[in-house]
């Protein structure tokens, strides 16, 4: 499971991929076989309500929503904590807004839960803190 988390992690700008139609298409066919038909995207932020997707159309929808503000934005992987049918990936994210010319940072963290072997879900949790907490880290010394 942790190697499949980790092949579906993004090498370039996160604006780039999920904005160009071409990108997008190409990413969802290559992910295809990986993920549940159903599954679902939860974004989960303390200062919005939590937002719940599904399928690759809502995975899509989920970013663009998120990234509507950014220039750019790009995520290196700092850790992937197995955690049995679930994996936990802490990141580092670096953007652009719009206008801006110096990046904002934040830490992140990523949990995908599987069906078998296929992932049924994806939590991003944008305060690092509340994450490790969430996903069951912060019992892993976290």
């Amino acid at each position: 499971m942790v190697e499949i988390v980790r092949a579906l992690q993004p090498q370039a700008d996160i604006v780039d991929l999920f904005r160009d139609e071409e990108a997008a298409t190409a990413a969802t066919e290559a992910a295809t076989p990986l993920f549940e038909p159903d599954f679902e995207v939860v974004l989960v932020r303390s200062d919005l309500e939590r937002a719940t997707y599904r399928g690759f159309e809502g995975l899509r929808s989920a970013w663009i929503d998120w990234l509507e503000p950014w220039e750019s934005y790009r995520s290196e992987v700092e850790e992937i904590v197995d955690l049995g049918d679930r994996v936990a990936v802490l990141v580092h994210d670096f953007g652009r807004r719009k206008g801006m010319e110096r990046e904002v940072e934040t830490h992140a963290v990523a949990m995908y839960a599987f069906r078998g072997d296929k992932i049924s879900r994806i939590e991003f949790h944008f305060d690092r803190e509340e994450g490790i907490t969430a996903v069951g880290l912060r019992d892993r010394g976290y």
